[in-house]
């Protein structure tokens, strides 16, 4: 099927599926994406979710997606709906699994001549050993009913008042580390159950531990306001919300099905079930998804405390003397309640971003005081053996996307064809060759998570700083990688 047939060209950058396209279509589809990029996401046929989710009952603008989309459950990875409050829903299906699967990036006052290859060696193999990963791994906590529960509601700020961090961390993570009207209720007891062990672990798939340095400075003056210099080490931690957040998603994905025939709601996806967001059902997901979304950010405050303690066991430094500390940690898997402007209008929407993340612009009261001149930080990591970037948002942005961009370089190999391609390969050894040390907690995760099975991630970010939604700051080049 040759590209033009599925999608009307607006330029390099953008393209769209008509709102004719597909019987049930209330908004066009928009794909943010060069012509490489689309040439996949017609083959992979992710783009029939996207003309799917147009027909979400309440969707305003247009079903968005990012140039790392790629076929996912219900909405296509990489996308972006919004709903109004009043009178749209609100899905799992397009909030995604994973809730509050997201980023955090730490500096430190190293520089990667202070990690030669020894060193560097020793911390990899301690980090493996004392950061659990892994499917369903357990962490250091153990954690009563009620300690579950408070962690629900209050996120990294609980994780914050047990000692595992510094105050400041709650300033630079998105939304503070926690989501107001989350309620512990709304989650089953087996969700709770399943993140009752797992506070502090990575867990499997694509989440990881990468030790990096700052190998290129595209913006100077935003660099520095950010704590950034060329050759420093950074780590970069990639988790959500575990067994716990899975299961969240899994119960409510049964009862949005039954509300789809309670309240007459017409989908061309059952994996697209929803609620009206102003429903019981809406409201009761959507104060659960806010609690896995706490759970998440807590998650990753423990998993930077411990890994500051290991750089201070192994290095001989504390945390502080290293300066160790958080430039930002931000969330995909989400529904965020927020205000656009949309034809003229200020709407109060349900913003969905499924594998996409905030990407707010300069000036907004949500940034840390100390970022909002330059706008919100923007984390995307690469493959294992490939870069990572650090991006800001940007006004354009704000205009076209609801404050959103890409979260990362996309799939573009199944698992299966993965570990297939990659059968008879070391990849523990083709990886060090590259300069990048790996270590895995079984060799299946590792064969899913080659480096081909990916995109490449300079040219997802070429797009989104081409089409003017967020804006290149500094690349992070891997030293050392740890995957569950």
């Amino acid at each position: 099927m040759p590209d033009d047939f599925v999608f009307r060209r607006i330029d390099d950058y953008r393209w769209e599926l008509p709102v004719d396209f597909q019987v049930g279509m209330r908004v066009p589809g928009r794909v943010y994406a060069d012509a490489k990029l689309l040439a996949a996401i017609v083959r992979d046929g992710s783009f029939r979710q996207l003309a799917n989710a147009a027909a979400l009952p309440g969707i305003v603008g247009a079903s968005l997606a990012m140039p790392d989309m790629h076929y996912g459950y219900g909405l296509p990875i990489g996308g972006v709906v919004a709903t109004r409050v009043s009178d749209g829903v609100i899905s799992p299906g397009a909030t995604g699994y994973d809730i509050n699967c997201g980023v955090r990036l730490i500096r430190t006052d190293l520089t990667r001549a202070d990690l030669p290859p020894e060193r560097l060696q020793r911390l990899v193999d301690v980090l493996f050993a004392e950061i659990p990963s892994g499917v369903g791994s357990c962490g250091r906590l153990r954690l009563s009913s009620g300690q579950v529960r408070r962690v629900l509601a209050e996120g990294a700020r609980w994780v914050i008042e047990q000692g595992l961090g510094e105050a400041l961390d709650l300033e630079y993570t998105e939304d503070g580390g926690c989501l107001a009207g989350a309620d512990a209720q709304a989650v089953s007891r087996r969700a709770h159950e399943r993140g009752a062990g797992q506070l502090g672990t990575l867990g499997s798939g694509n989440h990881f531990l990468e030790l990096q340095y700052v190998q290129e400075i595209y913006q100077a003056e935003a660099a520095r306001v950010l704590g950034l210099a060329k050759d420093q080490v950074t780590i970069m931690i990639h988790s959500g919300s575990r067994g716990l957040g899975h299961q969240v998603c899994s119960d409510y994905l049964r009862l949005m099905g039954e509300a789809v025939r309670k309240y007459g709601i017409e989908l061309p996806d059952r994996q697209l079930a929803c609620a009206p967001f102003d429903s019981p059902e809406g409201r009761r997901y959507l104060a659960a998804m806010r609690a896995a979304a706490n759970y998440a950010w807590a998650n990753r405050q423990c998993l930077m405390y411990w890994t500051g303690k290991v750089l201070e066991k192994v290095l001989g430094l504390s945390p502080r003397r290293l300066g160790f500390s958080l430039v930002y940690d931000l969330a995909h898997n989400i529904v965020k309640v927020e205000r656009h402007l949309v034809g003229g209008q200020q709407l109060v929407l349900a913003v969905h971003r499924k594998g996409a993340t905030r990407a707010f612009a300069p000036g907004n009261s949500q940034l840390p005081a100390a970022y909002r001149r330059i706008g919100q930080p923007v984390l995307i990591p690469g493959d294992m053996g490939d870069c990572s970037y650090l991006l800001l948002g940007s006004r354009a942005a704000m205009e076209e996307t609801f404050g959103s961009t890409c979260h990362g370089a996309g799939r573009r190999l199944s698992r299966a064809e993965a570990v297939r391609r990659s059968r008879g390969r070391c990849l523990t050894r083709e990886l060090e060759d590259r300069g990048v040390l790996v270590r895995c907690a079984g060799s299946r995760s590792l064969q899913e998570e080659m480096p081909e099975a990916y995109k490449d991630v300079s040219q997802v970010v070429e797009v989104v700083q081409r089409a003017g939604i967020s804006a290149r700051v500094a690349r992070l080049r891997p030293l050392a990688v740890i995957k569950g």
